[in-house]
């Protein structure tokens, strides 16, 4: 009917009479991306008039008979090389785009206007209204062209998704010459409508499948025959008429794949934890290796993929060639095949390698052993599912242990050697799990001391006494060796100290104390003055040791230089060698009276306004050691520092005028007293009480004419020398001056004289009162 077919209402016999099915442009699906990539709907969008096109130009693109765009405003230019070259000037996908157009043209001129009515159909058949003409106007086409490209879109058959990603990958697969794929493509097109190229395709494909299928025949035969040099040509002839051809494949595989009396591999396999790596000796230039993969499915086939195409040298040094495959399916069988190919057809015996089990195994596998256990630790691969360990023990298989995605820990192990399977599992693409080989390693248990369970620490004066539970050893023999005996060390860890437990190697511990040991075969020590030490046990056995608890040692410097000093108001003041180091001291003092009192007194505290302590005038014993740096440590105390300070004994002298007598004056008297607080009744018997020294100083009195004092005992004339003993007894002597010593007038003195005179103390009168006149 006129105007319904295409092309028909333009009036030409042969307009436009073929409808593409399909682009037959290879790189199509490229080309795609590359226009999405510039934002058109169709690739006519590109040759749409620009801000700069000519006012009245009309608009709209012409595709019927031609790709033709507006020029003028009657006129219209054909696209060109020129054209796409100009377009091709600048950056970004719309350049890119039109250099890729520009290459197509120059192979074939027809394959760009062939897209553009395959794309417009296309888009005509998906819009709800594209049977109008109007629709194809707002595509960009011209509008005495828009209904007949309208009645194209009624008229060529729709193709689904299948349908449409089958036409767009075809010329690529007749490119490669992969005949098979290129019939399965074919199968799925409408076999309606008006294509002759698509015609034609399907005319040279069964020509040269029915080539492909005789040499295939020609090649079981010879094979048949036992000829595999004939064979092999044979089916090489196919795979170069059928690069896709799996029966030829597999055949080459079956003649050609490794012995296993073969030494040498050819093409060599190893699987990694990502990846398989291949490699192999290609030192001819100009040839491209095809890697494929061949799979063993569940189903009972075989899957082919290509993994990548590699020129020769371009990833290796010396002749070798290698790449890897990263799209590994895990758990699966897989044989690796490298065809060489030139100008895309294969072109000599294909690489084949050995059957190559796609579980990766656990990596770097290490064993750790301890007190009755051992600790695995390994990097599993991504793609495990699960990994399992298998446990075998001195006496035999022990089955599977629990485990961590990288570790296990296994205890409660009897002494002797043990050996771990660790097996990664994986799933294949059909859903079955499957195994590793896996990997082994093996490890010793040995025998460990027991830990040392508590440590006591006990003082004894200056020496500390240490005491422990546990220790003891892991007993029998090792192997037919009688084990050693454990030894219980004491040491100082240089920094942090283990936890009670923790295993350790005998090499790396401290040296034992060096303390000094009174007691040869007791756990008595020394510590040196100054000491403040965590002590710890460690349980040793051979090579092994096991951390045990500590306790804190201290051993104070002593206090030296102690002395005490009776001051007027009653107070007594101590007087000490701080100790270095020490930051705090237990002052307790007793008093005559049997009052006990006890002060904490800080270094910084002494050092700033001294120590005094309200004891009276009676006699006080005081007593100083350092106080422990931390509270609850053990102290050995060094021996403390003591003093006593008598009661506050005083001599007292006085000149007593003498009585008048009747016409005449008396002689005047000397009077000496001695003065000392009273003893408690309640302390009297206290063995460790101060008292009065028992040898008191001797007092002498002498005598100086003139009114100025005696300086000293011997400046002057001696009138008075009373005893010591005689005064302690006595406590009150008076002495008559019988006659003058010196001429009148003369002054008197007294003093105190002997090894005790700086222990009592001698209160002296006014010296005008002891002017003799």
């Amino acid at each position: 009917m006129a105007g319904l077919e295409f092309g028909h209402h333009l009036g030409l016999p042969q307009a436009l009479s073929a409808l593409p099915l399909t682009p037959l442009t290879p790189g199509y699906t490229r080309l795609v991306a590359t226009q999405h990539a510039a934002g058109l709907r169709h690739m006519g969008e590109l040759f749409a008039p620009g801000p700069g096109t000519a006012p009245g130009t009309p608009p709209g693109l012409r595709v019927l008979d031609g790709v033709f765009v507006p020029l003028g405003p009657r006129g219209r230019r054909r696209v060109d090389q020129a054209l796409l070259a100009d377009l091709g000037r600048g950056t970004g996908p719309r350049a890119t785009l039109a250099n890729d157009l520009a290459a197509l043209h120059r192979s074939d001129p027809q394959a760009l206007r062939r897209v553009l009515l395959y794309q417009l159909i296309g888009l005509l058949q998906d819009h709800p209204n594209g049977h109008h003409p109007d629709t194809a106007r707002a595509l960009g086409i011209h509008a005495d062209e828009s209904a007949g490209l309208a009645a194209a879109a009624r008229t060529r058959p729709v193709l689904d998704k299948a349908q449409r990603t089958a036409a767009e990958s075809l010329a690529d697969a007749w490119a490669e010459h992969r005949l098979r794929r290129v019939r399965k493509l074919l199968e799925r097109l409408p076999t309606t409508g008006r294509d002759p190229a698509l015609d034609a395709l399907r005319t040279t494909l069964a020509r040269r499948l029915g080539h492909a299928d005789a040499v295939l025949d020609a090649a079981r035969a010879a094979e048949r025959s036992g000829d595999t040099e004939a064979a092999t040509e044979e089916y090489l002839r196919t795979l170069r008429l059928a690069a896709d051809d799996r029966k030829a494949l597999f055949s080459l595989v079956r003649i050609h794949r490794p012995r296993h009396d073969d030494r040498a591999e050819r093409l060599r396999c190893a699987l990694r934890p990502e990846s398989a790596a291949l490699a192999w000796d290609a030192a001819e230039p100009g040839v491209v290796w095809r890697i494929l993969r061949l799979r063993r499915t569940g189903r009972g086939s075989t899957e082919v993929r290509e993994v990548r195409q590699v020129s020769a040298g371009a990833t290796g040094t010396g002749g070798v060639c290698g790449t890897e495959d990263r799209a590994i399916p895990l758990g699966s069988m897989v044989r690796y095949v490298a065809l060489p190919l030139r100008e895309g057809r294969v072109d000599g015996v294909p690489l084949v390698a050995r059957e190559l089990p796609l579980t990766p195994e656990a990596d770097g596998l290490t064993l750790t052993d301890g007190r009755e256990r051992i600790d695995g630790t390994w990097r599993t691969p991504p793609g495990a599912t699960e990994v399992t360990v298998e446990h075998t023990g001195p006496d035999g298989p022990t089955g599977a242990l629990p485990c961590d995605r990288d570790r296990f820990a296994a205890t409660g192990l009897p002494p002797g050697p043990h050996r771990f399977r660790v097996v990664c599992h994986y799933r294949t693409p059909e859903g079955q799990v499957v195994a590793s080989p896996g990997v082994e390693a093996a490890r010793t248990v040995h025998r460990w001391p027991d830990p040392v369970r508590t440590l006591t620490a006990t003082a004894e004066g200056e020496t500390i006494r240490f005491a422990w539970t546990g220790g003891g050893g892991g007993g029998g023999a090792e192997d037919g060796v009688p084990e050693e005996p454990t030894d219980v060390r004491l040491v100082c860890w240089p920094g942090e100290a283990p936890a009670p437990g923790t295993e350790l190697a005998t090499d790396g511990l401290p040296e034992p104390l060096p303390w000094p040991r009174p007691h040869d075969g007791e756990p008595v020590l020394c510590p040196p003055p100054g000491t403040h030490a965590e002590v710890a046990a460690v349980a040793v056995l051979g090579e092994r040791a096991v951390a045990g608890p500590a306790v804190t040692v201290e051993a104070p410097v002593p206090v030296t230089g102690l002395s005490l000093r009776r001051q007027a108001d009653g107070q007594v003041q101590v007087v000490l060698d701080w100790p270095e180091g020490t930051g705090l001291l237990t002052v307790s003092w007793t008093e005559s009276g049997g009052h006990r009192g006890e002060q904490a007194v800080a270094a910084h505290q002494y050092r700033r306004q001294g120590l005094r302590l309200p004891v009276g005038r009676g006699g006080v014993r005081v007593r100083a050691v350092p106080a422990p740096r931390v509270s609850g440590s053990v102290v050995a105390l060094p021996s403390a520092a003591e003093t006593e300070l008598p009661p506050d004994a005083s001599v007292a002298y006085r000149l007593v005028p003498a009585p008048r007598r009747m016409l005449r004056r008396g002689k005047p008297l000397i009077r000496v007293t001695l003065s000392a607080p009273d003893s408690s009744p309640t302390s009297s018997s206290e063995e460790n009480e101060p008292r009065l020294p028992e040898q008191l100083p001797e007092f002498v009195c002498v005598a100086r004419s003139g009114t100025l004092r005696p300086r000293g005992p011997a400046d002057g004339t001696t009138v008075l020398r009373i005893a010591g003993a005689e005064l302690l007894e006595l406590r009150t002597v008076e002495h008559e001056l019988d006659s003058a010593p010196c001429p009148v007038p003369y002054t008197l003195r007294g003093f105190l004289l002997g090894a005790h005179a700086m222990s009592v103390r001698l209160e002296e009168p006014s010296p005008a009162t002891l002017v003799v006149r």
